[in-house]
């Protein structure tokens, strides 16, 4: 594992700016000091006044389908060094874990299979747009619940595969003017006792205010997705806070679906710094719209006003994209950073308060001890950027290093 010294850099820890001017000691892959002062040390050392260092950012929902080996290395080059799958099949995990063995990628978290029944959520609208054999015999693995037994004996059959958290379903169709299986709340609440007993953190997919109140309702601790249908009301903030639930909003991902997000995918899509870290596929994926709510009359805005309302009543708000291959107007990595812009222009975060619910509250929430902050004895998950992402949130895609465990992603070979 690489060692070297970054100095004469800003340092955000995750909650706050510990020094304009400071030096950060990696060592062995952790970090092992850290100092307003210099820190004498004889190997690589990289001198780095005007620019900022923050800890790798984490992307509190992605989904790697298929096992897709371009997830975690696109990530990781636009700074995320952690990931969260939200739904796969454990053999494409098993895949993933693998790739990662063999560098340059982030780091995943994963459910494996979320908490799927039969025809619901996603279900229905996968086999709506990519009907097929291939895509039947991958649905054939998914969990099929529908008693609250099956659903503690799926969470059994998590915790033998290892994973980080439970996900659960609770969709029904509203967003799309649609009427999907649902979960029934029986066995939502079995699910979710089920992964308490076990020490596991539950979070759940809705996008309709009752399906959120419904699971809120079963106690999970936290929404995968906000609403889009209408507006908040007060009766889904205080559903949050008696459950000291966290929401995940995947903003860019809901201006996706309503089409409403066009525009800035494009801008974000074609800013000129990016580059190479963009693949020309991912670059038109991300242009494009899912559209599923143009018509029911979703707005993103309902989705603006819940996360303002959220923060205002002390709600934690976590940033994460739902970044997918089909999921067009999302690109892992890139769509993080689309994230942190939406936070700060349109729900009312300081830029401080956008880097920690990218990094130190995620990794709280989802209790992820050994990262997300800038701190002695973790992880070296770092990422440097050009100028002061503090005062201005859009620095953050001025990257100049990226680090996993001690190790600089190969994009940036060279270029430090």
């Amino acid at each position: 594992m690489a060692s070297f010294l970054i100095t004469d850099v800003r340092i955000f820890d995750g909650k706050t700016t510990i020094a304009e001017t400071g030096s950060v000691l990696v060592e062995q892959g952790k970090i092992a000091q850290i100092s307003t002062s210099p820190i004498s040390y004889n190997g690589t050392t990289y001198s780095k006044p005007g620019h900022t260092l923050l800890p790798g950012l984490i992307d509190a929902h992605i989904h790697a389908n298929n096992g897709n080996t371009t997830a975690l290395p696109q990530s990781l080059r636009f700074g995320v060094t952690t990931v969260c799958d939200m739904h796969n099949e454990y053999f494409n995990i098993q895949k993933l874990r693998k790739q990662i063995e063999s560098g340059d990628c982030a780091d995943l978290k994963t459910t494996s299979y979320a908490a799927t029944i039969e025809n619901g959520w996603p279900m229905f609208v996968v086999l709506a747009l990519h009907d097929g054999p291939e895509v039947r015999e991958e649905i054939s693995t998914w969990p099929r619940l529908d008693t609250p037994e099956s659903g503690r004996r799926y969470v059994r059959e998590r915790v033998e595969e290892k994973v980080d958290y439970i996900k659960l379903m609770h969709e029904s169709g509203t967003f799309m003017g649609k009427s999907i299986n649902k979960p029934s709340l029986e066995l939502q609440t079995a699910v979710i006792e089920e992964a308490h007993e076990h020490g596991l953190m539950t979070v759940a997919h809705s996008t309709s205010l009752n399906d959120t109140l419904e699971i809120l309702s079963c106690g999970v601790d936290g929404l995968a997705h906000t609403f889009i249908d209408q507006a908040p009301t007060e009766e889904v903030i205080q559903a949050y806070k008696r459950n000291n639930a966290h929401c995940n909003p995947t903003l860019a991902c809901m201006g996706s679906a309503t089409t409403e997000g066009q525009k800035l995918q494009e801008k974000f899509a074609h800013d000129p710094r990016i580059g190479e870290l963009l693949g020309e596929e991912e670059r038109d994926r991300m242009c494009a719209c899912m559209s599923f709510a143009k018509e029911s009359g979703g707005k993103v805005e309902h989705a603006y006003e819940t996360v303002r309302q959220l923060k205002q009543a002390g709600v934690p708000v976590i940033i994460g994209s739902d970044a997918a291959a089909p999921a067009v107007g999302t690109a892992w990595g890139l769509s993080v950073h689309h994230e942190l812009s939406l936070f700060v222009h349109e729900c009312g975060f300081t830029p401080a308060e956008a880097l920690a619910a990218a990094t130190s509250l995620t990794a709280q929430r989802f209790g992820f001890s050994d990262r997300g902050k800038i701190k002695e004895g973790l992880r070296a998950d770092l990422v440097l950027v050009e100028g002061n992402p503090l005062n201005d949130i859009d620095h953050t895609l001025d990257l100049r290093g990226v680090w996993t465990g001690g190790e600089l992603c190969s994009a940036y070979q060279g270029r430090l």
